[in-house]
């Protein structure tokens, strides 16, 4: 290592420390805004450290400071040179951040299971990058003491939210109407979730009292947070040795959302791999059914397509970014309709009732 990478790794250390000392500290006063705080700042300062180490580069040309969180986690996952993260690492570290955002900005009432969980895995996940880039061994480095404590640590994710919800449809329930609470309460279960999805952007009271509405409604949780549904925490070893990893369950791809996508994430899962399902636009659709695109718009509306979950959607990618894409099913579904109504007949009916 050079000497500003040894620097930078150092900090990281120091960070992770009084971070895991201000998490096992006896009293609650700013106990989770500043263990969060400097859980962030530690990973902030091992990537850069790591990057230097790998020859990259945490400066942009002719620039006064160094790139930020986002830009780091980038460069560590998609920059073949240097490259040492993996998705689901960096699935973990948006939600560290995001997480921080929330605590340092704003309102945040985190569970002490969530935040054990997170404490734990930023341990493992710092331990696999000073083996990984650095060759060396956490236990080297940090006293043998310095680990997360937990009277009742989680036992996975389902139930953490089963009784995260619980505990928010008790804040919202009749006579209590404690909304500020609640909204507090659920906003790390939805920056997770955002997270998991490549949105950036923290949720905002809107956001939060369309999740509480469905969910006192009485919707499942896994269908109000299908992203956090796909995940899953594998733990190995114990004591000293724990090791926390998120996971994502089988089959479920873990995309990376491109760079200067508004309001995005480095990453993002998806529940199916969407833009393959539906891999047509508007005008590859009417290239297929050998159409104008207003004519074959034309039939989609007499078909009613767009209402039709086998043959069309609009993806999101971001809150600000979104795709309206078509299947393949929906060619079918024209070219099946062209053989029995002509597509005369079609564009005289729309204009009728245009």
């Amino acid at each position: 290592m050079n000497r500003e990478s040894k620097l930078l790794f150092q900090k990281a250390c120091d960070s992770l420390v009084t971070s895991i000392e201000l998490f096992n500290r006896p009293v609650d006063t700013g106990r989770v805004t500043a263990s969060l705080i400097l859980m962030d700042h530690a990973f902030e300062m091992i990537l850069k450290a790591a990057i230097l180490k790998r020859g990259g580069r945490i400066r942009e040309k002719r620039a006064k400071e160094t790139i930020g969180f986002d830009a780091c986690i980038r460069r560590a996952l998609s920059d073949s040179r240097i490259q040492f993260l993996s998705k689901e690492q960096v699935l973990l570290l948006q939600t560290i951040n995001g997480l921080r955002d929330a605590a340092q900005h704003h309102l945040l009432d985190i569970s002490e299971s969530q935040l054990y969980m997170q404490a734990q895995a930023g341990l493992t996940l710092f331990r696999d990058l000073m083996k990984g880039v650095f060759d060396e061994r956490l236990e080297d480095r940090l006293p043998k003491r310095v680990l997360p404590l937990s009277t009742s640590p989680p036992v996975d994710i389902a139930m953490l939210f089963d009784s995260e919800i619980a505990e928010i449809r008790k804040l919202l329930g009749p006579k209590r109407r404690r909304k500020l609470e609640a909204e507090a309460r659920l906003r790390p279960l939805a920056i997770l979730e955002s997270t998991i999805n490549g949105e950036k952007d923290q949720p905002s009271s809107g956001d939060l009292n369309k999740i509480a509405r469905k969910l006192m409604a009485g919707t499942d949780w896994k269908e109000v947070f299908k992203g956090a549904s796909a995940i899953e925490m594998r733990s190995e070893g114990q004591g000293p040795t724990l090791a926390l990893r998120f996971a994502k369950k089988e089959g479920i791809p873990i995309q990376v959302v491109p760079e200067g996508t508004p309001g995005a994430s480095v990453v993002a899962l998806k529940r199916v791999n969407e833009l393959d399902f539906y891999n047509l636009g508007a005008t590859e659709l009417a290239q297929k059914v050998n159409l104008s695109i207003s004519k074959t718009v034309a039939v989609v509306d007499h078909l009613n397509l767009r209402s039709d979950p086998d043959c069309y959607k609009v993806i999101r990618i971001t809150k600000a970014t979104s795709f309206k894409r078509y299947s393949q099913k929906a060619i079918e579904k024209i070219k099946e309709c062209l053989l029995k109504t002509s597509i005369d007949e079609i564009w005289k009916g729309r204009k009728r009732t245009a």
